[in-house]
């Protein structure tokens, strides 16, 4: 195994249809507004955005995602990632009941010196560090969803 290399595999339920969540998901300059960790997002163009992430440890992430899959009939976005993250992050958007249920999947190798430095002190602290930031994604997307439903219910008149 490559200390520098990381997987994560995550799980949400989010109560809209996928439609909505692939629609938010696929805004790579939004996610600022509902994930805590994604402090800054610079738009490149329509499929790429410079991300600056930061959570509990003392240290800033910056990467271009660019999506090389964007399919909404299919629920699928996958991006590349490349900077302080080099590797590929994508979205399987699925109706669940009345919600959608997003799997998240990354595969990712730290390039950022300082981390690649302290690699195998570290892992178990970035891990963490890791899940805390999806836990703060997975709430900030449900309450960023009921808020857009609600300003979409106005503009539609239906309130």
């Amino acid at each position: 195994m490559l200390v520098n290399r990381y997987r994560f595999r995550s799980v949400w339920l989010v109560d809209c249809v996928p439609a909505v969540a692939f629609e938010v998901l696929s805004d790579l300059g939004s996610y600022p507004l509902w994930w805590p960790e994604v402090r800054r997002a610079v738009r490149v163009d329509d499929r790429c955005a410079e991300l600056y992430c930061r959570s509990l440890l003392p240290y800033e992430l910056v990467f271009r995602a660019r999506h090389n899959t964007k399919d909404a009939e299919r629920g699928l976005l996958v991006a590349d990632l490349v900077g302080d993250l080099d590797g590929t992050v994508g979205w399987r958007i699925e109706a669940d009941g009345g919600g959608a249920r997003l799997v998240y999947e990354q595969v990712v190798t730290v390039r950022k010196p300082l981390l690649r430095k302290v690699a195998v002190v570290a892992r178990p602290a970035l891990v963490a560090n890791h899940e805390l930031m999806m836990r703060h994604g997975k709430r900030g997307l449900r309450t960023y969803l009921a808020g857009f439903h609600a300003g979409r219910r106005v503009g539609d008149g239906s309130l």
